[in-house]
């Protein structure tokens, strides 16, 4: 018999009886939505594992109360952004005890405690036993309210219980600490700005002004800032600002609109406080492009005026910095940045693009950090997928040296390390990429396939689940926890990965439906879900529209080995890809647990030995 300390998090749908009798079907469906976008990446997020899932609940396990505590903020946060129809609210309860381990279930006075717990919570509350409220003070964001001893069903010593408040409110005793925030702090979301210039292809110009304004208030300590995954999730979309601002919790709303023309600019901004609905402030800017830097800085700081906060000299300076000042190539910057976020994941031709682009944008300044940084991180993906090219490594470095503090650079350089095994020089890299910017989703990607390189596929899939939330168009990162959390066995993770992926390639598909690198993250998400016959379908339709996407190509032989059974057809497909695929790709297939059922066939071997010498000769 094996015990531990551990933390455990109870949870409980309010309710539940109730909403089945009312609606049982929309009742699931809603339970089904919130567990795939909400419950379930927060619980994975936070590296918790699911020992036990009921229909109105489910028990969780995590290395420290940190984590859960954090958890459980993040789910109930969620929960109440969520829309009053759809809305599934939850009591939580969270405890640190002793338990016992039994194969992949876990029982004990530890368990019953925190079950307990979380039948005290509130609605929409977390509950937690003394330890943890010990454990975690100081340590959170939030304030624990004493709610006394309470004598509970079949536990002998009575248990000493605290309410968990996501704002920082002292509790008895705890008044003498000193809040390093003021109790009301003001927020804002940067809706994407339209693109008015009458041409798509300006597209691009306009999302990075949004994104530039984005960047440019984060750095305004007193105020803050959603993130720009969410903000652009409203992009095309007809919405009420009011309704934004509840959503999201924010007290204020930046929308407007960009037109480029020539060697013009109009950007027109409107800020809207979120209560009333009322402007605070807006403005209408024509300028010559060349002009666009001193424009952002006057919008970003026009907004600061406007809400009323004080901008500190550093943050001044912080937002002014810019990474050129020549605006053809930050222009040109700005094209490659879209190739990157269209989605177009699997093919190589939008890296050739992008290191086109960024390489023009260089010449035109060498001092330009971060497209060199870009730069690096296309060339790493060229020669991922089909071998050409130098890797990168050099346009890394360049970056570094221009700007020591860029954490994409950092994290492409540990990308591309750990691509050629150098993992002991990677890992200090992607360490000071995460300190730097643990909220950039290259940085995150970065460790997750330096964990997956290293077999270490629990810190993978917490890494993968990170950037899966921080890019709307991203389908790679939860296919890619497809692949992890089917080698660890967790089968409600692999559904809801395989959902996440299935819903994005389908967005994706919308806007361009010859997408060959969504096409093949979609085959193996519809085979993971048990549709094999719509897998094959996808895949003999990708196959005459994108004949030479090697990825693609990896990709289904993926679904077809280790999710249709179909062993010959899987060596079929990855014949063709590993006569022509990079070192990187054939180093992924080495540790990719999707080949296991196929790694000791003599075909497959065959395959694997002549790709390395092909590679090692010099082939391409």
């Amino acid at each position: 018999m094996q015990r531990k300390l551990t933390a455990i998090l109870s949870a409980d749908v309010v309710g539940y009886s109730g909403l089945m009798e009312a609606d049982e079907a929309g009742t699931l469906e809603r339970l089904k939505a919130n567990r795939i976008r909400v419950f379930d990446p927060q619980v994975a997020i936070q590296g918790g594992r699911q020992f036990k899932l009921m229909g109105d609940g489910a028990l969780v396990e995590f290395a420290s109360v940190i984590a859960a505590v954090e958890c459980a903020l993040a789910i109930q946060a969620a929960t109440e952004r969520a829309a009053e129809a759809s809305r599934i609210r939850y009591r939580i309860g969270i405890n640190l005890g002793e338990v016992i381990v039994e194969g992949d279930d876990i029982y004990g006075e530890g368990v019953n405690v925190a079950a307990r717990l979380q039948a005290l919570a509130p609605v929409g509350g977390i509950a937690v036993s003394r330890t943890v409220q010990e454990n975690a003070k100081g340590k959170i964001a939030c304030g624990f309210e004493d709610m006394g001893e309470h004598t509970v069903k079949n536990i002998e010593t009575p248990v000493h219980v605290f309410a968990v408040r996501a704002r920082v409110q002292p509790a008895p005793g705890e008044a003498e600490q000193p809040r390093t925030e003021p109790s009301h702090k003001l927020s804002i979301c940067v809706l994407p700005f339209a693109n008015m210039s009458g041409d798509p292809e300006q597209e691009y110009f306009s999302d990075g002004i949004s994104e530039d304004i984005i960047t440019d208030l984060s750095k305004v300590s007193t105020l803050g800032v959603v993130s720009r995954n969410t903000a652009f999730s409203f992009k095309g979309k007809t919405i009420k600002v009011r309704q934004v601002a509840n959503e999201l919790k924010v007290s204020h709303v930046l929308e407007g609109s960009v037109r480029k023309a020539g060697g013009r600019v109009r950007i027109t901004a409107q800020l809207i406080d979120g209560a009333n609905d009322e402007h605070v402030w807006a403005e209408r800017y024509d300028r010559d492009l060349d002009d666009i830097f001193a424009l952002q800085d006057e919008i970003s700081q026009a907004i600061v005026g406007a809400l009323r906060l004080k901008l500190l000299p550093e943050e001044k300076k912080a937002i002014e910095r810019r990474g050129t000042e020549n605006v053809e190539a930050y222009n040109i910057y700005l094209m490659a940045r879209q190739e990157y976020v269209s989605g177009r994941s699997g093919d190589v031709r939008p890296f050739e693009a992008l290191v086109r682009l960024c390489q023009r944008a260089t010449e035109i300044d060498p001092n330009y950090a971060q497209a060199w940084a870009l730069m690096a991180l296309g060339q790493m993906w060229v020669r991922y997928m089909v071998g050409r090219g130098d890797g990168g490594l050099e346009a890394a470095t360049r970056a570094l040296g221009i700007d020591g503090n860029l954490a994409e650079a950092h994290a492409v350089k540990a990308r591309i390390l750990a691509e050629e095994g150098r993992f002991e020089e990677a890992e200090p890299e992607i360490e000071r990429a995460l300190r730097l910017d643990p909220d950039s989703h290259e940085v995150n990607e970065a460790a997750a396939r330096l964990h997956f390189r290293k077999h270490d596929l629990e810190a993978a899939a917490r890494f993968w689940e990170k950037a899966t939330t921080l890019m709307e168009m991203d389908s790679g990162s939860p296919a890619m926890l497809i692949t992890c959390y089917t080698a660890l066995g967790r089968q409600e993770d692999v559904r809801r990965a395989a959902q996440i992926t299935l819903d994005r390639v389908e967005k994706v598909l919308v806007q361009d439906r010859n997408n060959g690198g969504a096409l093949g993250h979609g085959s193996v998400a519809l085979a993971t879900l048990g549709l094999g016959d719509r897998s094959k379908s996808w895949m003999n339709r990708a196959l005459l529209i994108d004949p030479d996407n090697l990825n693609m190509r990896y990709n289904f032989a993926c679904a077809l080995a280790n999710f249709t059974g179909d062993y010959d057809a899987a060596i079929e497909m990855l014949g063709f890809a590993f006569a022509r695929m990079g070192s990187g790709l054939l180093n992924h297939a080495k540790v990719d647990p999707d080949f296991d059922p196929i790694r000791e066939d003599p075909r497959f071997v065959a395959m694997m030995a002549a790709a390395e010498a092909r590679l090692a000769a010099g082939g391409s």
